[in-house]
């Protein structure tokens, strides 16, 4: 079906599609149809727009991943059929490693999501052989590239499960969750949280990060200080207004 530009839910049912066809090319399992959709509500209250307080968060995980030695970016199947370009021009601009990492997770299904990245330009991608177990999670999210995200300080975690952001700061690594819930174990255990819309947040990460290149480490260093609580705070009185 093609979608009228006109339509005022044209980014969302674009957004729908492309999960649905993830699901179809075996990228994204069906519980990512759920994710979705729970994430579509909570940016309903947020009307659709980034707000000031997921632009502080988008500013200081920047400058976090500028600072990082060892950025990774953790890509799941929802990431994969919603902006797998994206995520790629992003790497490219940090640096930063692209990793593959499921809940849901088969041999198969990591080898399509490393196909769909490398087909939207990624020269290599982590998580699909090789594993390690991360301390302390069981489920197969546990399951992590010993060059990629076993070495890693700094992690990017867009839709995530709450249990392995846990591990991950456990693990004495800072990480940046995108979530559109604030109340989430996932938005509360982050070192750095932006509840917006992945879509969304990953363009105007890109943007910042090109933007912050230009500036000093010091800055950096500055800009990367974040106060994660007081900003999901600030991020519910905005759902509260809206």
């Amino acid at each position: 079906m093609k979608l009228p530009k006109s339509h005022p839910r044209y980014l969302s049912l674009l957004q729908r599609h492309r999960i649905e066809d993830g699901v179809r090319k075996g990228i994204t399992h069906p519980q990512g149809l759920i994710a979705q959709g729970r994430g579509e509500a909570f940016d309903y209250l947020l009307r659709e727009k980034t707000n000031a307080p997921a632009k502080k968060a988008i500013r200081a995980a920047a400058a976090l991943l500028l600072l990082a030695k060892s950025p990774v970016l953790s890509v799941n199947g929802n990431i994969a059929a919603l902006c797998p370009k994206e995520m790629v021009s992003l790497a490219d601009a940090i640096p930063a490693k692209l990793e593959v990492n499921l809940f849901y997770r088969t041999g198969k299904r990591a080898q399509l999501i490393a196909r769909e990245l490398k087909k939207n330009g990624a020269k290599k991608v982590y998580g699909v052989s090789r594993l390690v177990k991360l301390h302390g999670l069981e489920s197969k999210r546990g399951l992590v590239d010993p060059e990629g995200m076993a070495k890693a300080d700094v992690v990017l975690v867009p839709l995530e499960d709450g249990d392995r952001t846990e591990a991950l700061v456990r693990a004495k690594k800072k990480v940046i969750a995108i979530d559109l819930n604030p109340l989430s174990r996932t938005s509360k255990k982050a070192s750095i949280t932006i509840v917006d819309n992945a879509v969304r947040c990953i363009q105007l990460l890109i943007r910042e990060v090109k933007s912050l290149k230009k500036i000093s480490r010091a800055k950096l260093v500055s800009l990367s200080k974040f106060n994660n609580k007081r900003n999901l705070r600030m991020s519910l009185s905005e759902m509260r207004l809206g």
